[in-house]
């Protein structure tokens, strides 16, 4: 019967029904559309606060809302959350950010701050690494502790210096000769001071040859610094690039006779 009633209205009504059903659609859909644009972009949904959770140790809710949250565009449904995060990675000690909205207006971000272990670059120099060996630039009077070794070098190997450090510092430390300061140059020489002073050279050449070289010293350097009464605090410097052997000075022990210093 239904087919019958259908096969009665000509085609051409049935096609203007269905098109004035579609448009009616559409319109509802654009006005639906118009409606949660308007409603995002509200003062009510603006981004009026942050949650903060994490590594907290240099930055609070109330300094990020006044740091971040005027950098930030849109409100709490349009803002860009990849956008934001960036922004809040900017920050002086934001290595990560995650973020998220927390409803109405309010973001919701986790951070991981930079840990400094060490200083970076020439005296002054207002850079840090941190526990992954990575360069950053902070304000150096926010350092929870100054005693940093100071580490130089090519920046796209700090992370290289950074392990060579801990490897150094792990072999001397028991002598309570901890590292001080390390230096790789552009030609790939490592230099080294230690908390005594001493200069040290260990040349160049794989991490496990330097690290070699660097054993044999310690394993001797006590019975060759007391044949002259001395300590090994008490060197001058070392050079650890001989093949064979080293050379050491110390303070107060020279090479020449008593004699020859008597001509001089």
């Amino acid at each position: 019967m239904k087919k019958k009633q259908l096969a009665a209205i000509p085609f051409d009504v049935r096609l203007m029904n269905t098109l004035a059903t579609g448009l009616l659609v559409v319109s509802l859909l654009m006005l639906l559309s118009y409606a949660v644009v308007w409603l995002a972009r509200l003062p009510l949904f603006a981004i009026r606060g942050v949650v903060v959770s994490g590594d907290v140790s240099h930055y609070n809710a109330i300094t990020l809302r006044a740091n971040v949250i005027p950098r930030l565009q849109g409100t709490f449904f349009t803002v860009d959350l990849d956008q934001a995060r960036a922004v809040f990675e900017s920050m002086p000690w934001v290595r990560r950010a995650s973020v998220s909205r927390d409803f109405p207006n309010r973001l919701r971000v986790r951070l991981q701050e930079h840990q400094a272990v060490a200083y970076w670059g020439d005296e002054g120099d207002a850079r840090l690494v941190n526990s992954y060996g990575e360069v950053f630039e902070a304000n150096l009077g926010e350092l929870e502790r100054e005693n940093l070794p100071r580490l130089q070098g090519p920046r796209v190997q700090s992370a290289e210096v950074l392990k060579m450090y801990a490897a150094l510092n792990q072999r001397f430390a028991p002598m309570d000769l901890g590292i001080e300061a390390l230096r790789l140059s552009a030609r790939g020489a490592w230099t080294a001071q230690l908390a005594s002073g001493t200069d040290l050279e260990l040349g160049s050449g794989q991490a496990d040859e330097l690290l070699s070289r660097v054993d044999r010293f310690l394993a001797t350097v006590s019975q060759v610094t007391q044949r002259y009464q001395r300590s090994p605090e008490q060197l001058a410097s070392v050079d650890l690039r001989h093949q064979d052997g080293y050379a050491i000075r110390m303070d107060g022990v020279g090479t020449l006779r008593p004699d020859e210093l008597k001509k001089r």
